[in-house]
């Protein structure tokens, strides 16, 4: 038998759009209250609204994840305003595609200081708590190009392998909190970081979709306690 989420507290960080937005709302319907972090206000407060439509606690802190005190100063906020997380979600990242020579190293540098250094960012300030209190769950957001690189992606690719391996070390070490940390793998999502305004309605439906992420993270969640799938792959049937 699984577990009721219901009552939990969730940080969702790139949660003003896509993969993030979806995630929380669909904890929201779970009746999970969601903290929410991203950079920009005034979309948080569009998604805090709609969770709140849903019977639940929302509360908004704007952060780069690149920034350090940034996300301090946001984690603390939404623990005095919702209480510490039960369950994180990093899911805010950046994609930069090009040839390994055109990419300048501001690109590539850029790339690290978002997608790695903001995913230890959030976790090292969330992660006491957790620690603390002997449970929770932890979702790094990775790529199918952080197991297979791809020509034309290398700084994307490189950074999301280095998630591979900072989850991986991380889950070793917490099993004994009874944390567990999760990657997600996802192909081609159907959200403006991946195509920007490139596809009309018809054409995104053939594409995975940020709520079927959402929905497949809310399963397991509600996994029991002494199981957890710590690496997976999804994929489009076929959205060619």
């Amino acid at each position: 038998m699984g577990q009721s989420i219901t009552g939990k507290i969730a940080y969702i960080t790139g949660a003003s759009s896509g993969i993030g937005r979806a995630t929380a709302l669909e904890l929201a319907r779970e009746g999970v209250n969601v903290g929410l972090i991203a950079r920009t206000e005034s979309k948080l407060k569009e998604v805090a609204q709609e969770a709140e439509t849903l019977g639940v606690k929302a509360s908004v802190a704007t952060a780069d994840i690149a920034n350090i005190e940034e996300v301090d100063q946001a984690i603390d906020h939404l623990q005095n305003e919702l209480g510490s997380a039960n369950i994180l979600i990093n899911n805010a990242g950046i994609g930069l595609n090009g040839s390994f020579l055109d990419l300048k190293p501001e690109d590539w540098k850029h790339t690290f200081e978002v997608n790695v250094y903001g995913t230890y960012h959030v976790t090292r300030a969330v992660l006491p708590q957790m620690i603390k209190r002997n449970n929770g769950d932890i979702f790094n957001i990775s790529s199918s190009s952080g197991l297979k690189g791809t020509a034309g992606s290398t700084s994307y690719s490189a950074s999301k392998f280095a998630i591979q391996g900072m989850t991986e070390a991380l889950m070793q070490e917490v099993r004994r909190n009874n944390i567990r940390v999760f990657t997600l793998n996802p192909s081609l999502v159907a959200t403006e970081l991946v195509f920007g305004d490139k596809l009309d309605e018809q054409d995104k439906e053939k594409y995975m979709q940020p709520e079927d992420l959402a929905e497949y993270m809310v399963g397991q969640l509600k996994l029991h306690p002494r199981i957890f799938i710590k690496q997976s792959l999804q994929w489009a049937t076929n959205p060619f």
